[in-house]
């Protein structure tokens, strides 16, 4: 491992399961992204798949009657889920040996993304899907390797250059979602600053139970008033012709 992989081992979050309880300070983006990549990957996973990103492979529970599940990843996860280790622009594998290509909340972390996109279209089967998630507002997180944020015309706009068709861009949640979300974020930064009034007004939070209320109302709001304008991210699927 280079000196790069070992200083981005360190800035990386694993996952283990996706779930999500009013107790998570990700809620609002956990519940709209998980339900939305169970019910692409239930309706588009299939035969081989590749998980760009691997991580501890959390996700690989929503595959259902698929006949391989392979993960790559730049550095071995903290299971040693990682099948594959290499960066996601270089994936030793050959033209047109996969059904499925999956990498969620990736994109972001790769500076060169385009070249992502041209390593799955070059990897997946014709017919195969490609199945990706991706923010559009979110904090700096995993720095220095936080590249990009990406709008519903320029998920289309990428695919596009690269032959992909059928492409659908799911927001994962609206716009109050969004606020819902960093309002929650923001806090959360504000306590991490150890100053008295600070530990005072966490303490205040964590007992008054202040994380569920936002979870709860926001929630409540963008399905009261649905406006996908603004969103935290989005769930794109596509297909190689």
């Amino acid at each position: 491992m280079n000196d790069i992989e070992t200083n981005r081992a360190g800035n990386i979050q694993r996952m283990a399961y996706p779930k999500t309880s009013l107790n998570d300070p990700y809620y609002l983006l956990s519940n709209f992204l998980f339900r939305d990549l169970k019910h692409v990957i239930e309706k588009y996973g299939k035969g081989d798949v590749l998980d760009i990103g691997c991580g501890n492979k959390p996700y690989k529970c929503f595959f259902q009657n698929i006949s391989r599940y392979t993960g790559c990843d730049i550095v071995q996860s903290s299971e040693g889920l990682v099948d594959i280790i290499c960066q996601a622009v270089d994936i030793p594998l050959s033209d047109n040996s996969v059904d499925t290509i999956f990498t969620t909340q990736v994109i972001e972390h790769v500076a060169d993304h385009r070249k992502l996109l041209s390593e799955a279209y070059r990897i997946l089967k014709p017919g195969g899907y490609l199945i990706l998630s991706g923010p559009m507002a979110w904090e700096h997180h995993e720095v220095p390797y936080d590249f990009f944020r990406f709008t519903r015309h320029g998920f289309e706009w990428l695919l596009e250059q690269y032959k992909f068709t059928e492409v659908q861009i799911i927001p994962n949640g609206g716009k109050w979602a969004l606020v819902g979300q960093l309002m929650m974020n923001s806090i959360r930064s504000s306590f991490a600053k150890k100053t008295i009034i600070r530990r005072i007004f966490a303490a205040l939070f964590f007992v008054l139970r202040i994380k569920w209320l936002i979870n709860i109302l926001f929630s409540a709001l963008d399905k009261f008033d649905k406006d996908y304008s603004s969103t935290l991210n989005f769930v794109v699927v596509a297909r190689k012709v």
